[in-house]
Formats: structure tokens, C-alpha cells, sequence
């Protein structure tokens, strides 16, 4: 496991980076023309509720560099389960971790991930790079168009395995957009597409979260038996509000992010 948490994210980061071209473009965009320092809201890792790779698997990950549990979340419709974990200093990026509650899924579904699973060596799993290691298995191509009519969650997982799903930028770190809003017509402008499910800002100051997304890039992604077209990662903001103590809100709000999941929908 990674000693030093700037490690770990440059490489989360890099790995990220080579599929999410917009990534690049947005962060010359915020940083180039206006100017900004960009600051990590949080990252958002996914992955099955087998034993061998479950969440807690990974959350070991981010516990041996000093993080703790925040809170749980579950999304009966997508049939996942996560939980945030943040670090006692407030400049570290929030971390969110879910699962696919595989045995919810078709035995077809259970079948595959089982699968899948079983070719993840017990080693890797505790590696250093595990969290940006990819994928441990083959899938082809039919196989991936059968998850996805399931679950579009565990169809993303077996092209891309275990790598950040996004980062987030914190809209509260900037200096020359204040809003969700603001960021969102910047990105329109730029040639964007904005994720519009559930609305184009998620949440609300009430909620003490605001949040939106790009659509995930659609870069090409080596199955079995051929090469095609896929959504791979996307771009996430996020504004936090003040609590009644006057300190940021630091979780996250179900509803909004069940529909930053579809950010990486393959039919949007």
C-alpha cells in the first residue's frame, strides 16, 4: 500500500487522464485561460461485493494513509451500496467507494462477475497499485453488451476495472466561478455535454451539496475478441454549503449521486 496519499492520487490521476481526454482539455480551460488552481473535491471508485474485492478492500487503501469512515449509501434501483471516507485534513480529496450488490442480479449477471473475480489475483488486491491496476480479466466484447442490458454499473467495471470512476473539481477552491451554474455554461460553451439526468445541478444548498458532471468521453477499449467504442470516465463539480458550525458539509447526498452514476450511460 501506498506510504504517501500525493503518490497515490498523481497516479490515480495518470491512469485517469489517459482515458479521459476532456479531463486535460477542462483543466487547461479552468487553469489556462482563467487562471485557476484546481483542487480535488473527490474521487469515486467502483467495484463488486465479492469477498476477494470488496469495498472494504479497497477502502484499506486510503485507511493505511490515515483516512476514516463518513457515511453509507444505498441505491436500491442500481443495486449498489457505498461508503465515503475522508481524512482529518480538509485539503485531502474525499473518497467514494461503491459496490454491486451482485447477489441482487440475474444468475447470468452473478455468473460473469464471478468469473471475472476469480482471475483477480488475492495478491493484487493489496498491491500498491491496485486502485489504478485496470482490469485482472478478459471480457469480449457480447459479454460486456449482456451487462450492460443489466446493469450498466457492472458493464463499466468489466471493460475498465478498478481505476477513479472521476475526479471532482471543488468549486469552492475557485476564485472566478462561485457557482455549479457558472461551470456548467463554461463547459456548454467549450463543446460539452453536460449530464442533464434528475437536471443539470444535482442537489442544493439545502441539501449543503451541489454537484454536476460531464458525460463521460467515449474512448476505444481493447476487449477479447475486438476493439469498440466506449464510455470511459468523466468529470465531476462540486459546491459545498456550510453547516449550522459554519465548517463544509463533507458527504454526499444519494439522490444526486445516483444520477452522477449515469454520467457513464452508454446510451446518453
Amino acid at each position: 500500500m501506498h506510504s504517501d496519499r500525493d503518490t497515490l492520487f498523481r497516479h490515480l490521476w495518470d491512469n485517469y487522464r489517459a482515458v479521459t481526454p476532456s479531463a486535460e482539455k477542462i483543466h487547461r480551460i479552468l487553469g489556462g485561460t482563467q487562471g485557476e488552481a484546481i483542487v480535488n473535491d473527490h474521487i469515486a471508485l467502483r467495484t463488486f461485493n465479492l469477498a476477494k474485492v470488496g469495498l472494504d478492500k479497497l477502502a484499506a487503501h486510503f485507511l493505511a494513509l490515515g483516512y476514516h469512515e463518513g457515511g453509507d449509501y444505498h441505491f436500491d434501483a442500481k443495486k449498489l451500496y457505498a461508503k465515503h471516507f475522508e481524512h482529518p485534513d480538509p485539503t485531502a480529496p474525499k473518497v467514494f467507494i461503491s459496490e454491486l450488490l451482485v447477489e441482487q442480479c440475474s444468475p447470468q449477471l452473478q455468473a460473469i462477475v464471478h468469473e471475472l473475480v476469480a482471475q483477480v489475483p488475492e495478491e493484487a488486491v493489496t498491491a500498491d497499485d491496485f486502485l489504478y491496476s485496470g482490469t485482472h480479466w478478459q471480457v469480449d466484447y457480447a459479454t460486456y453488451q449482456q451487462l450492460l442490458e443489466e446493469s450498466e454499473y457492472a458493464a463499466w467495471l468489466a471493460a475498465w476495472g478498478y481505476r477513479a470512476n472521476h475526479f471532482t473539481v471543488s468549486i469552492n477552491q475557485l476564485s472566478t466561478f462561485d457557482s455549479v451554474e457558472q461551470i456548467n455554461n463554461l463547459l456548454k460553451a467549450e463543446g460539452f455535454t453536460v449530464n442533464s439526468s434528475g437536471g443539470e445541478i444535482k442537489g442544493s444548498p439545502e441539501a449543503m451539496l451541489e454537484q454536476s458532471s460531464t458525460m463521460a468521453d467515449r474512448v476505444e477499449v481493447a476487449f477479447r475478441d475486438r476493439t469498440a467504442v466506449i464510455p470511459s470516465c468523466f468529470y465531476e463539480f462540486a459546491k459545498r454549503y456550510p453547516k449550522p458550525d459554519g465548517t463544509l458539509y463533507s458527504g454526499f447526498v444519494a439522490a444526486s449521486a445516483d444520477k452522477i452514476f449515469e454520467s457513464t450511460n452508454a446510451g446518453m
